[in-house]
C-alpha cells in the first residue's frame, strides 16, 4: 500500500437526476452508482489499484470486476462459475481493460433493459440459473444495492490508498 498522502477532500455529490418513471429511476440511481464506482478506480497507479486493502483480499480493480460479472449475469444472462473469481483481476488485465470492459457491459445491460416492456415481466434470464427470471424490477433493484454496497467498499479503498475522498 502506498505512504499516506494528504487527503483530497471533494464534496459529495448529491442524488442523480432521474426522470419520472420507474425505469428511469432505477437505471439513473444504477448509472450513477456505476461511475461512482469506476471514478474511484480511475487513475489510481499500479500496483495500488489491485492491492488488497483490508484482509478479505479485497481491492479496487476486483471490486469493478465483479460488478462485471454480476451485470454480464443478471442482465446479459452470462453464467458465473466461481463468483470469488470474479474478485481477482488477471495480471495481465491492466486497470484500462477491466474499466472499459465495465463500462460497455453497463451500456449493453442498459440496451437489454430498454428492450424488456415491463419492469413486472421478467427480466433477462440470469446465466445458469434455473427456473423462471425474476421480475426486471426486482432485478434492477438488486442490482442498484449491490453495486450500491460495493461502491461503498470502493470509497474506503481508496481513502486507504491516497486519501482521496467524495465521489
Amino acid at each position: 500500500m502506498a505512504p499516506h498522502r494528504p487527503a483530497e477532500h471533494r464534496r459529495d455529490a448529491g442524488p442523480p437526476k432521474t426522470g419520472a418513471g420507474e425505469r428511469e429511476v432505477l437505471l439513473g440511481f444504477l448509472d450513477h452508482l456505476r461511475e461512482s464506482v469506476a471514478a474511484k478506480a480511475h487513475g489510481v497507479p499500479e500496483p495500488q489499484v489491485r492491492a488488497p486493502g483490508v484482509a478479505s483480499g479485497t481491492n479496487l480493480l476486483g471490486l469493478v470486476k465483479h460488478l462485471t460479472h454480476v451485470e454480464r449475469h443478471w442482465l446479459l444472462g452470462l453464467p458465473v462459475a466461481d463468483w470469488a473469481a470474479t474478485f481477482h483481476p488477471e495480471p495481465g488485465e491492466s486497470a484500462e481493460d477491466v474499466l472499459r470492459a465495465y463500462r460497455e457491459t453497463a451500456a449493453r445491460a442498459n440496451e437489454a433493459v430498454a428492450a424488456c416492456p415491463d419492469l413486472a415481466g421478467a427480466g433477462p434470464r440470469p446465466g445458469g440459473r434455473p427456473g423462471p427470471a425474476p421480475p426486471l424490477r426486482w432485478t434492477l433493484t438488486h442490482l442498484v444495492e449491490e453495486t450500491g454496497r460495493h461502491a461503498g467498499h470502493a470509497d474506503i479503498l481508496r481513502e486507504l490508498i491516497d486519501g482521496a475522498t467524495g465521489r
